[in-house]
């Protein structure tokens, strides 16, 4: 009997992002239809940085694509710390996206949940679609280590694409991420099958409601936000004082 690979395995994770990195941005932009992008503005918008000097985290930071963001939001953000566990989606985001930022960005090439970050380390932590690759286990360490390593004070924000349940064209929706995105990677993409693997991932990841759950278990302020029907949904929220 063929062994089932555990999809939630960092190994297995980082060798599947590390094989399709150098497609991901525009095979991400293309099948979401623009969407990623407009999510990554709406999540840094519930961020919502003060402004003034501010160090922070980007968790499972893949290509760096809310870099900009965070940076128009607070221009004043001395360092943002990129941990991300794939090699690919590093190499590719400090080609793009790193070189005129060296001196703000760092990189920590680990899984996040195995990063050994300082208390109180952070203003803020920011994550933009890396949530489904973790099994509920895993959210709820990772609601743990974002309660750690805040201020007081500090506020963070984390968004994923999401199931829409309860949405009329949620069958669409799903057809085009079970049907569509595996047929455009056999087509075009010599049907490596990874980017299908996202598609498994949003789907079975669900939404960001038990994750917000969690952060308020780990002594956060948390509030749950839909975007596009749900088509992608937000945790964000800040630390007590």
């Amino acid at each position: 009997m063929e062994d089932v690979p555990d999809i939630y395995d960092p190994a297995f994770v980082k060798a599947v992002f590390d094989r399709c990195s150098r497609r991901y941005i525009a095979f991400s932009f293309v099948c979401s239809l623009g969407f990623t992008e407009r999510w990554r503005r709406q999540c840094v918008a519930a961020l919502a940085l003060p402004r003034g000097a501010a160090t922070g985290y980007d968790f499972m930071s893949g290509t760096g694509e809310v870099w900009p963001h965070l940076l128009g939001a607070n221009p004043e953000i001395e360092q943002i710390v990129a941990v991300d566990i794939s090699s690919g989606m590093h190499t590719l985001a400090m080609e793009r996206l790193h070189a005129m930022r060296s001196d703000r960005i760092a990189f920590i090439e680990d899984d996040v949940l195995a990063s050994d970050l300082p208390d109180a380390s952070a203003d803020f932590v920011a994550s933009t679609f890396g949530l489904k690759t973790f099994s509920p286990a895993q959210h709820r360490r990772l609601a743990a280590l974002t309660a750690r390593v805040l201020k007081p004070g500090g506020r963070f924000a984390f968004i994923e694409a999401s199931d829409p349940r309860g949405w009329l064209l949620r069958p669409l929706y799903l057809f085009h991420l079970k049907t569509v995105l595996p047929a455009i990677e056999r087509i075009f993409l010599r049907g490596a099958q990874d980017f299908a693997m996202i598609g498994t991932y949003s789907t079975q990841f669900g939404n960001c409601r038990q994750f917000t759950g969690m952060l308020e278990g780990a002594g956060l302020i948390a509030s749950y936000r839909r975007a596009f029907f749900g088509c992608a949904t937000m945790a964000f929220g800040h630390k007590p004082l």
